[in-house]
Order: C-alpha cells, then structure tokens, then sequence
C-alpha cells in the first residue's frame, strides 16, 4: 500500500483539519534559535487555508515530564508561525481543554489555531494504548479530518501521531511525502558513487544504520565523537577522547564487513585536540594515530577532525552522486572546533545529485555555520525517523497512513 496522501481527504473546505505538525523548535532565553521545522510545516499548512480548511496544529516541544511547563510552552512557536504564514494564528494555553475548545469553534475558514504542547499531557506518550487512545480520541473531537506531517515523530506510537490517525479520517502532508521521496531514494534507487557521512558523539546510535547502509554505499566517512572507537579498533590511542570501549568489537565487525564488500571506509588522518573542552582550550593539530603525542599527552581531547581531513571529506563528497550526511564533525558549537563540519557542509552543496543532511544536529549546524537550507539537496526534518528509517525499522506514524516499506 502507499501512503495515503491529502487528496484522499476530498474536499477540505469549511471542515476543521487537525495537523500534526513538529514544531519541536530550539529554544534559548524564549527566543527560538532555529525555525527550520516551522518553515518546513508551511507548504502543507498552506494548501489547507487555501482549501479553505479550518487548520488546528498540534505539535509536541521538548520532554516536559506529562504536566504544563512554561518553558516548555509552544507560545513563541504560535508568534513565529504568525509571521511565516503572514496571517493570525490563535493560541489555545492548553491542549483539549477549555481554551482549545474555544479556539477552535472560533475558527473560519482558512483560519489557524495552534494547540499547547501536546506533552503536557502525559497521555501522548504513555506505554499503554488505551491510555494513548482516549487522549486521542479528546483530540479527534476537535477535528473532521487529520494530516499527519510531523516527519521527526513518525518512528514514535505515540496518541498524536498513531490514535489519532485511526479516529479520524487521515493522511500523510506534504512534508512526509518530500522526506518519503528523498528517503526511498537513499535505499533504493541512489546514484552512485555513493557517499554516506557520519558523525556525532556515540558510535552505538549509528550502529544499525552503518550495517543496513554498507550493502548500499561506495563509501563511508567517519568523523565526530565516534571516531575515536573506529581508531582504537585499529589499535590507536585517544586519550581523553570519547569512546565507547564496549563498541570496539562491533566497530572491528564493520571494518572487516566493509572490507569484503569492498566499501571505503575513510577515518581522519588528523585531530584538533584540545587541553580542555572550551572555547578557550589550547589545541593543537595531530595525526590521528599519534593523538597522545599532542603537548597535552593523555589528556588531550579530540574535538574535530583537522585540516587534512576536512580537506579529503570534501573531495570525496564533491565527487559523489548521492550523498546522506548525520552528524557533526565535531563540537561545531564551540568556535576551535567547527571547521571540520563546516567543510563537509561546504562540500555537500557541491554534489551534483542528491545531497541529504540528516535532521537533528547536522540541521543545525549548517544553519548555525551560515548556509541556507536551499544550497542543500535536502535538510531532513527528523534525524531518528531518518535513520530508522534508513535501518529498515518499522514506523508506526506511516504503517497508519497506508505506507509499507
């Protein structure tokens, strides 16, 4: 079966549309830092106020422990969403209270409301359907039709994103549909050369994705805190680096896959190792096999790949036809350290055919380093759902929808 899509929904005019959106924005001090998920909402809100729809959103926003949490709450998300769409959005302080209610049976056509975090209410992610069904069922009351488009929580059985798509009439939005379309193009028809990029802090988050994904690539990059696992598994010293030393068994396993498959996998040839993790460390630029030979011998942290590397990575990217990228190079937060990410971002806007940066940290730190979401192939919106989906795993969020693997 495919997905079922907003079409299948006839038509939406004066019908209220409830549409799970993931609004799971970045904040700092109230302000939100990063609005990419809100713009990637747009296309699909959108084509329902123009099909005259009564839109209610409802999205989640951080890990408030089941009870409201002021700092957790979706107001700044309604003010940004207000401005994106240049039209009033109106702001319910709960989710299925009073405040909803009223908010939506104020709607006109065409017009927006946006529910409270969805997580303040304990029932959206409780282990146990019934539970999750009921909340789901308060939702529904809200709602003729559902369009599920929130990509990031697609991989959860959660009451918003799988109940609620059996009480009501329900489809997939236009975001699904774009991550859908570029996803099945990484799995089953990619281009090759072929180039998977990895990084980020722990090499047991992106153990199932390497195993799945070595059948299908040319090559794979390795940098970030994961590194340093791939290192000692070839019989390097890290000294203060991450690492993850009951993973280096199954890091030896990849490398011997690999080679039998005839995969490339291409670790850095130099570190920036730092004395301290700050802004303000000393650092110094080493081989990769010689990381306790930094003037900072055993206490020394890798924090990015070097130079050298980035300069590799980036010749390695450029020349592929397909690229898919998770994972910063290194800690691109602080200054020192963001050059090896930087250059790989740079590199990904050079690929001819499709190049991916893979939701979560990867999306914001191109935006944080300075690139537009448009010099990039694809800015995926769901960094988990992307690689489960990657890994082969089920998604609940879209079995609902009609969509089979």
């Amino acid at each position: 079966m495919s997905l079922r899509t907003i079409s299948s929904l006839g038509d939406l005019a004066g019908k209220r549309v409830i549409v799970r959106c993931d609004l799971n924005v970045p904040l700092k001090d109230g302000q939100i830092t990063d609005d990419g998920r809100i713009r990637a909402s747009l296309p699909t809100l959108n084509l329902l106020i123009q099909a005259g729809a009564r839109v209610v959103v409802i999205s989640h926003l951080g890990r408030p422990d089941g009870e409201p949490d002021a700092k957790y709450s979706l107001a700044p998300v309604a003010k940004r969403l207000c401005e994106l769409l240049a039209k009033p959005v109106t702001f319910a302080s709960d989710t299925v209270g009073t405040a909803a209610e009223e908010a939506v049976s104020g709607l006109a056509d065409g017009e927006v409301a946006l529910l409270e975090n969805l997580r303040f209410n304990s029932a959206e992610t409780a282990k146990d359907a019934p539970t999750r069904a009921a909340f789901a069922a308060k939702l529904a009351r809200f709602g003729d039709a559902f369009v599920s488009d929130g990509f990031g929580v697609v991989h959860r059985e959660q009451a918003s994103v799988f109940e609620l798509a059996t009480a009501l009439p329900s489809a997939g939005g236009l975001l699904i549909e774009q991550e859908l379309g570029v996803l099945e193009r990484l799995t089953r028809t990619p281009e090759h050369p072929y180039t998977v990029v990895l990084g980020g802090s722990k090499v047991s988050d992106k153990l199932d994705v390497i195993g799945a994904l070595l059948p299908k690539v040319d090559t794979l990059l390795v940098g970030g805190g994961m590194l340093f696992t791939f290192l000692v598994a070839l019989g390097h010293r890290v000294g203060a680096s991450l690492l993850e030393q009951d993973q280096v068994e199954n890091v030896k396993g990849y490398l011997a896959q690999a080679e039998q498959l005839g995969v490339k996998i291409v670790l850095p040839t130099d570190i920036v190792v730092a004395s301290k993790f700050g802004a303000d460390a000393e650092t110094a630029i080493v081989p990769a096999d010689a990381i306790e030979d930094s003037p900072f011998g055993a206490s020394g942290l890798g924090l990015d790949v070097g130079p050298e590397t980035g300069a590799a990575f980036a010749s390695v990217i450029s020349a592929s036809k397909t690229v898919f990228w998770n994972g910063p190079m290194g800690v691109f937060e602080l200054a020192p350290f963001a050059a090896g990410t930087k250059a790989v971002a740079a590199a990904l806007t050079t690929v001819s055919g499709l190049g991916v940066v893979g939701g979560g940290d990867s999306a914001a730190a191109v935006r944080a380093l300075g690139f537009r979401d448009d010099q990039f192939g694809h800015i995926s919106t769901g960094g988990g759902a992307s690689l489960e989906f990657l890994e082969g795993k089920r998604l609940p969020g879209l079995e609902v929808l009609g969509w089979q693997a």
